[in-house]
């Protein structure tokens, strides 16, 4: 084997490594912010010299799990089809973006002693994007009311979709009646009411 290729496997090693340590990040801060360093290299199945060789410490392997898990519910939301039936697009946004969300209250616990709030919600406002285009399309359309601002829409939308990841966390909400109640949720507070308030 020649040394470019010997390089390029060297390369291509760290980088799988790189994405282990995050995935098992992930997945271990998930299921407990306060997994250890030790656990997510075991999970990841890489030493504690790889994983410090990879990330200098939990701050920087947290904000890249963070990062990770935003930039895939962007893209996640990004995939919803908004120029289909726009009552369809909704319900389609909103069975991506509950999983997404119980997934960030997961990470938040861990994150939140790293990362600033201006960190989280620059993180936070780019799938947010994706939900203000669809109910500006709504709102265009006369499909959703109009009577309210579209930030405070913004924010029912990702306060009821961050309860239910919260109920579902507690036990008392399962996976499948999430699935079920949260468009008809969302449907509800956007339809235009019949007799506006004065």
């Amino acid at each position: 084997m020649s040394e470019v290729q010997k390089e390029r496997t060297k390369r291509a090693d760290a980088v799988r490594n790189k994405d282990a340590i995050i995935d098992a990040a992930l997945t271990c801060l998930s299921d407990d912010p306060g997994a250890s360093m030790s656990e997510i290299a075991r999970v990841a199945g890489v030493g504690r010299v790889t994983l410090y060789g990879h990330f200098a410490d939990r701050e920087e392997l947290v904000g890249a799990v963070f990062a990770r898990t935003m930039d895939r519910a962007a893209a996640e939301l990004a995939a919803v089809d908004i120029k289909q039936d726009t009552w369809k697009c909704l319900r389609d946004l909103v069975q991506s973006s509950w999983r997404v969300l119980y997934q960030f209250n997961s990470l938040l616990a861990a994150a939140e002693p790293y990362l600033s709030a201006e960190q989280i919600r620059a993180h936070h406002d780019k799938p947010l994007a994706r939900v203000i285009t669809v109910l500006e399309k709504g709102r265009s359309e006369g499909t959703f009311r109009t009577d309210q601002s579209l930030a405070w829409q913004g924010a029912c939308f990702y306060s009821i979709l961050h309860s239910a990841a919260a109920e579902i966390r507690a036990g008392r909400l399962t996976e499948d009646d999430a699935a079920r109640v949260l468009p008809a949720t969302i449907r509800a507070l956007l339809i235009p009411p019949a007799d506006p308030a004065p």
